[in-house]
């Protein structure tokens, strides 16, 4: 498959975002988004999406092998961000501070998402 050439937009979610997952199995559940994958459009969120794995012990890495609980990926058109100020879910907003710095806010009430 080939690669496109502009990287996709993530809706404005980053790495270490609180987020609420809006449909699927896991609808209603908010947790930190552990990963990213902009080229799937897919993010990783903590508590969220439970798969079950089967791994093969692998002795030389130190692994025990069976079955084991972890989170799969959620295309990111399922979540929306948490705002830290109102603590509803919303869609980020960019704003332009005077120093030239573009930041995300958040829609509802214009707080930053960056600290």
């Amino acid at each position: 498959m080939r690669e496109p050439k502009e990287k996709p937009a993530a809706h404005g979610i980053r790495h270490g975002d609180t987020v609420k997952v809006m449909a699927g199995r896991s609808k209603g559940k908010s947790g930190k988004v552990l990963s990213v994958n902009l080229w799937k459009s897919t993010v990783t969120v903590e508590h969220a999406n439970i798969i079950k794995r089967h791994t093969r012990p692998n002795p030389s890495k130190n692994i025990k092998g069976g079955i084991l609980e972890r989170e799969g990926p959620i295309h990111v058109s399922n979540v929306m961000l948490v705002c830290p100020g109102c603590g509803k879910h919303t869609r980020a907003g960019h704003t332009t501070l005077p120093d030239g710095a573009k930041v995300r806010t958040c829609r509802r009430c214009d707080t930053t998402f960056e600290s």
